[in-house]
């Protein structure tokens, strides 16, 4: 009996330490990238490419993702005020009934962002893959990336973890009640992005280069 409670003892103290960790590493990596995630355009500098983070079309609820809403309307906000040419929208299309990078441009083009002005990443299944997917097949070095401020962080810390000038555009954030699933996972992925930086991890797909602005938009 002694041995099964000290066994529930030492597994709730190691969650307990875990839980900690990812909570420590998620506001470290806000403190990091605090000085580069603005919410005004203005304050951005001029870039060639904004990266858009992708998210699921269709939220829990079963109508619009409000964390996609709310970052196609800060996309188009940035491309409007011209601090960037052209929108990179990087999201997953693992399955072919499944394609965030598509609605995405959609969804842009119905908020006034011409078709030729977007350029899509097909591949981007994780952040870091689209950060480097962003650099290694689009040829950018200096990014200023949209989403909600938790996402664009980690995304301003694996970026500038990689070399990459990362600049973010904080979208409108959504009530936390919203997506538990959501909310939760910022915590892990924050371990996971350390690891990431100090592991190299790579992308889990290659692909051919596409020049921005030389290549059509594909």
């Amino acid at each position: 009996m002694r041995l099964i409670l000290g066994i529930v003892l030492a597994c709730g103290a190691l969650a307990l330490v875990l839980v900690l960790l990812a909570w420590l590493a998620e506001r470290r990596l806000q403190e990091l990238a605090d000085p580069y995630l603005v919410d005004d355009p203005a304050k951005l500098p001029n870039v060639d490419v904004g990266l858009v983070l992708g998210a699921a079309p269709i939220g829990p609820e079963g109508g619009p993702n409000r964390y996609f809403e709310y970052r196609l309307d800060a996309a188009a906000a940035l491309w409007r005020a011209g601090k960037v040419k052209y929108l990179l929208v990087s999201g997953d299309n693992s399955r072919p009934d499944y394609d965030e990078p598509s609605a995405m441009r959609a969804g842009l083009i119905a908020r006034g962002v011409p078709a030729s002005a977007i350029y899509r990443d097909f591949a981007g299944v994780r952040t870091r893959d689209s950060m480097l997917r962003a650099r290694s097949v689009f040829g950018q070095q200096r990014l200023i990336v949209v989403s909600q401020g938790f996402h664009a962080a980690r995304a301003i810390f694996l970026g500038r973890g990689e070399g990459i000038e990362t600049w973010g555009l904080e979208a409108r954030d959504v009530d936390r009640a919203y997506s538990i699933f959501t909310e939760l996972r910022r915590y892990p992925s924050a371990v996971r992005a350390y690891f990431d930086v100090w592991f190299d991890t790579p992308p889990r797909h290659a692909g051919p280069s596409i020049a921005v602005g030389v290549d059509p938009p594909n």
